[in-house]
């Protein structure tokens, strides 16, 4: 979502100004005065580890710019049973336009801090801007082409590839910088192990094992449990499986 239109006017919200999702995300879409539109109706929220934001079948009132942190999307199953099915993280938009109901549910994987709106709201904006249309259907697009990548990732892959995939995917989104060169990189992970052996399909000790093998070969360091290194991004992609 890097090449999203950005709004250079001194009539932008103040509260817009140095707002990532004006810069990166949906909001890059719209004009100052859709934007003070926008602003009137919208409410910032900071949420905790683990507080739900939507609930799985819950009916939608609004919906939410991600700010900061990381939100974690789950699936479940009449008996209880759930899976964690994506990841989203800082500009993203979260909400599915124009559907009545949620299909998943929505939970904190860290702190994370939201600007709300309101359903009304976000639902008219988007009849009368092609460019916040055009901008929610590549996000769904990219998400799109990220499920099917991950589907591979699940097929296909060896423990350690799933690891290291997974490893990768937080260290692109929580710093988004071009990590094909060879610059450290460092990020605190925002799911437990029990939640990443999850969300890969593995069991707990397995993910441990994979973690210890990468910092044995010196393609990451751990630090108090959850703080990762990557002194060689690109040794990570080779150990990810390409």
């Amino acid at each position: 979502m890097n090449d999203r239109q950005d709004v250079h006017t001194s009539d932008v919200p103040v509260l817009c100004v140095a707002c990532e999702a004006r810069h990166r995300g949906v909001c890059g879409a719209l004009d100052a005065d859709q934007l003070v539109a926008l602003m009137k109706t919208s409410t910032k929220k900071r949420l905790e580890t683990g507080a739900e934001l939507v609930g799985d079948a819950e009916a939608i009132e609004g919906y939410a710019n991600i700010l900061s942190g990381v939100v974690k999307l789950i699936k479940g199953l009449p008996d209880g049973r759930e899976q964690i099915v994506g990841l989203q993280f800082a500009p993203d938009f979260l909400g599915r336009p124009f559907q009545s109901e949620s299909a998943v549910s929505a939970q904190a994987a860290t702190n994370v801090v939201v600007c709300s709106f309101p359903k009304r709201a976000v639902e008219a904006l988007i009849k009368q801007s092609p460019q916040l249309e055009h901008s929610l259907l590549k996000q769904t697009l990219r998400e799109l082409d990220e499920a099917r990548n991950w589907m591979l990732t699940l097929g296909r892959k060896s423990a350690l590839e799933k690891v290291a995939s997974y490893l990768l995917l937080i260290a692109n989104y929580i710093d988004p910088a071009d990590h094909s060169h060879a610059e450290a990189v460092a990020f605190d992970l925002p799911m437990s192990r029990l939640e990443i052996a999850d969300f890969l399909g593995l069991t707990i000790e397995t993910v441990s094992r994979q973690l210890t093998k990468l910092r044995i070969d010196g393609v990451i360091q751990v630090r108090q449990s959850r703080h990762i290194v990557l002194d060689n991004p690109s040794r990570l992609k080779t150990y990810s499986g390409g």
